[in-house]
């Protein structure tokens, strides 16, 4: 009979950690707690914490800055994302593309965490929105754009879907310079804006309730007319471009 085998304490620790990263308890860029905290939280000794982190930090999962602290790494996918960022930063379109991306990704977000969703989950909604709400009152789109993220990153954590919520986890800064892109433009039509923060309301709504097919179609509706509005604007300004252009022309 083979001899049973006992795991060291500090690949236990490494499992539990590996575990809040696949749930989304650790998101990339994160910062971990400190070591004392983290220990206290583990019930270990701080050897086998640190053994442990090392263990994460040689996998590429966990980085370590110089006075710094330990973080979750940046981008866990970044042959997903790179590309991606790159299309989004160079191609004007590339905002269509990822808003359509954003219909599937939200929609499924709010789908789930209608479904799934603990009170807690919804609190944290409540309070995501609440920032939003604060925001929106102020002449700062970085920040709203910021405030905007989480609120849909609440979203995808109350779906307790794993790939969802590090897919969304890492497209965060790809989201957020979205949203800023599409909020600069949406500055032209006042009354869309809110009509966009009313859609918002009746997503969180819709999964608070625990609806997930009003949450599902809320979040479509939402991303759909943000995009048609986009797209008119778009249009608008490419007349004025022209008329601008003929009445050059005319004067010269």
């Amino acid at each position: 009979m083979g001899q049973i085998q006992t795991r060291k304490l500090a690949e236990v620790i490494a499992e539990q950690l590996e575990t809040m990263l696949i749930e989304g308890k650790l998101l990339p860029g994160q910062r971990l707690p400190s070591e004392r905290d983290l220990a206290a939280q583990f019930e270990v000794s701080r050897p086998s914490l640190r053994e442990a982190i090392q263990t994460l930090v040689s996998k590429g999962l966990l980085m370590r800055k110089q006075g710094g602290g330990t973080y979750v790494a940046n981008q866990l996918t970044p042959k997903v994302t790179d590309p991606l960022m790159e299309l989004v930063a160079t191609r004007p379109e590339g905002q269509f593309d990822l808003l359509e991306f954003r219909h599937a990704l939200e929609g499924m977000a709010a789908y789930y965490a209608a479904l799934r969703g603990t009170q807690s989950d919804y609190k944290h909604l409540n309070t995501a929105l609440e920032r939003v709400q604060k925001q929106v009152q102020k002449d700062d789109l970085s920040a709203l754009a910021q405030a905007l993220a989480e609120f849909y990153m609440c979203m995808a954590k109350g779906s307790h879907n794993m790939v969802l919520i590090h897919v969304m986890g890492n497209l965060s800064t790809l989201l957020k310079e979205n949203i800023e892109g599409n909020l600069r433009l949406l500055q032209t039509a006042p009354e869309a804006c809110k009509k966009i923060h009313q859609q918002r309301e009746e997503i969180a709504a819709a999964i608070v309730a625990r609806n997930p097919s009003q949450a599902r179609n809320a979040s479509n509706e939402h991303l759909a007319y943000i995009e048609q509005t986009l797209l008119e604007i778009n249009q608008k300004d490419s007349r004025m471009q022209r008329a601008l252009r003929r009445i050059e022309i005319n004067q010269g």
